[in-house]
């Protein structure tokens, strides 16, 4: 993955991981493999497990510890009405970006 590729995605990833969430509670392993499944196949679990511990102390998350077959119990992450705030935000925000970006490609043909 590219510096540019890496640089980008530091700034929407967040609201990638809340859209998935989005209907679906998951924990972090099932969440990595769900970017992955997306395309998103170069980001390394540890950056999906920081994520998910600062949109918990955003609070756009619930979690609540669910008992795993293998192993410690697994925190299983749900999107809250305020996480549903922050992702629809995200998307006014890609929306808004991404039609400028656009219009700039364009122009530039």
């Amino acid at each position: 993955m590219g510096k540019q590729m890496t640089e980008m995605l530091k700034g929407t990833l967040e609201g990638i991981v809340l859209a998935l969430l989005t209907g679906k509670a998951a924990y972090g392993y099932e969440i990595t493999t769900l970017l992955r499944e997306q395309g998103f196949t170069e980001i390394a679990e540890g950056t999906v497990y920081a994520l998910l511990v600062r949109i918990e102390q955003k609070g756009l998350v619930d979690v609540e510890k669910r008992p795993s077959e293998k192993g410690p119990p697994r925190k299983v992450y749900t999107l809250n009405e305020q996480g549903k705030n922050e992702l629809n935000e995200f998307w006014n925000t890609w929306s808004f970006l991404s039609e400028r970006i656009e219009e700039l490609h364009k122009e530039g043909k």
